[in-house]
């Protein structure tokens, strides 16, 4: 793992930029937090130094001179020392210490270093001229609290290190993490660029960015190789379906050159040729009819539709059909109408097919029932009959292009009419499946809330 990898890894970044963002806030409070504790001890002191100097200026010299004689044996007088001086700044009495130069128009404290025991020591206090002359020096000794600001401020920078330390090693880790993950990620793409569909993105514990987009890559993976399987089926399928009627049309000419004499002949085998010409054009055009739903462009032309109305124009086109076939074919709409965002020629299409498909495979006598109900959390379109079934090993099979069951190979088709309901299905994100039954085929169109949001409610909400 290279160091300019890492570097260059967002989590590696983000974590440095939340380092020194707790860097900036972190200084920022110990500033605050030495400023203001400086400020009240400094307060005290103050307080402290002009209260004595009030009380000792109001004495004589001698009273001054007789308190600080008694005040030298207490032990507080090396941390507050009090001396008073004579004009020529001569120590007449108090703690020992040197007149420290200063302003006699200077009344308010203020720091000073100054010599005391012939050591050097800083303080804060004032100096106060009494009337007689002599000269009255208060301080208190500031060392301790420079000390604390000396311990306070290498506290801070030793902290800061460690903090430093610790945040960069974190940051290394975790941009370590995105860079391995980076480098899978990398190796299972280069195998899919390669050609092998079957690999997906490997999903790492957590549930970061990374994860979800992982998991939206690998969803995209899963239908490319769908659409990949289904390309190449339905060029297999293509080969195999059209082999058969570009034979007999071949052969019919053939014979047509043979042995056809007269006109009524000649026509005869045109008019076979045209048939199983219309047949694979009618196959194709379905073909491309798939295509262009799958295509998803028409999503943008969405409106609002009343699958109630679709259903009926369905309806009132087969009703004919399936008197034909004597069979009875029903409709219940429920109470709750359904209105959907979709496309409402494909729509019809769909439910068209599935009533066609009912009608196709039900034999004379039985059964075809269209019911909607709308009162559901997920409303549904349930199309259901009592012919000859799916079997259930050729229920995901039948929505395949080309499939045709056992069943169904004496009818006439060309195996696409589920794949358009599925494709149709999958272009306005309903869930298409099969309901169980003893009897015949039951195929279920859930339309789902979640998935299309505004694209699905009720009458009074799309009305309103």
């Amino acid at each position: 793992m290279r160091l300019i990898e890492l570097i260059h890894t967002t989590s590696f970044r983000l974590a440095i930029a939340f380092l020194v963002l707790f860097a900036v806030a972190s200084g920022a409070l110990f500033a605050f937090l030495s400023w203001e504790t400086r400020d009240f001890l400094t307060d005290r002191t103050d307080e402290w130094l002009l209260r004595e100097a009030g009380t000792l200026s109001a004495l004589d010299d001698q009273t001054i001179i007789s308190r600080l004689s008694a005040r030298e044996s207490l032990s507080a007088v090396r941390e507050r020392p009090i001396s008073l001086f004579d004009p020529q700044g001569h120590l007449l009495a108090g703690s020992t210490m040197t007149l420290p130069v200063y302003d006699v128009n200077k009344s308010n404290p203020h720091n000073f270093a100054t010599k005391r025991a012939d050591e050097r020591a800083h303080f804060r206090g004032l100096v106060k001229r009494l009337s007689s002359g002599n000269t009255l020096l208060i301080a208190q000794d500031v060392g301790e609290l420079r000390e604390f600001n000396d311990v306070l401020t290498n506290a801070m920078i030793l902290g800061a290190a460690v903090t430093a330390a610790l945040g960069l090693l974190g940051a290394a880790f975790i941009g370590a993490g995105s860079v391995r993950q980076i480098h899978t990620i990398s190796d299972v793409t280069r195998n899919i660029m390669s050609g092998d569909l079957t690999q997906r993105l490997p999903v790492l514990g957590g549930s970061g960015d990374v994860r979800r987009l992982v998991k939206v890559v690998n969803s995209m993976l899963d239908e490319i190789e769908r659409l990949m399987h289904e390309v190449k089926g339905v060029c297999d399928n293509i080969a195999h379906d059209m082999r058969t009627p570009l034979t007999r049309m071949l052969a019919g000419l053939e014979r047509a050159r043979r042995r056809a004499v007269t006109a009524d002949e000649y026509a005869d085998y045109v008019d076979g040729a045209i048939v199983e010409t219309q047949g694979m054009l009618k196959t194709f055009s379905a073909l491309l009819r798939i295509s262009e739903i799958e295509d998803g462009a028409r999503r943008a032309g969405f409106v609002s539709v009343d699958m109630r109305t679709v259903i009926s124009d369905a309806v009132e086109l087969y009703e004919p059909l399936a008197e034909e076939r004597e069979i009875r074919l029903s409709v219940d709409f429920g109470e709750v109408p359904v209105r959907i965002l979709g496309d409402p020629s494909l729509l019809f299409e769909a439910v068209g097919n599935l009533i066609d498909n009912a009608i196709k495979f039900t034999p004379r006598g039985g059964a075809a029932k269209v019911t909607l109900e709308g009162h559901l959390k997920r409303p549904r379109l349930t199309v259901e009959d009592n012919g000859q079934g799916i079997p259930s090993q050729e229920k995901e099979l039948v929505l395949k292009r080309f499939h045709r069951g056992e069943k169904s190979r004496h009818e006439p088709g060309n195996g696409l009419g589920l794949s358009l309901v599925a494709a149709i299905a999958r272009l306005h994100r309903i869930d298409l499946s099969f309901g169980e039954q003893k009897i015949g085929c039951k195929i279920v169109l859930e339309f789902n809330h979640n998935e299309q949001g505004r694209a699905l409610s009720s009458d009074t909400s799309l009305l309103s």
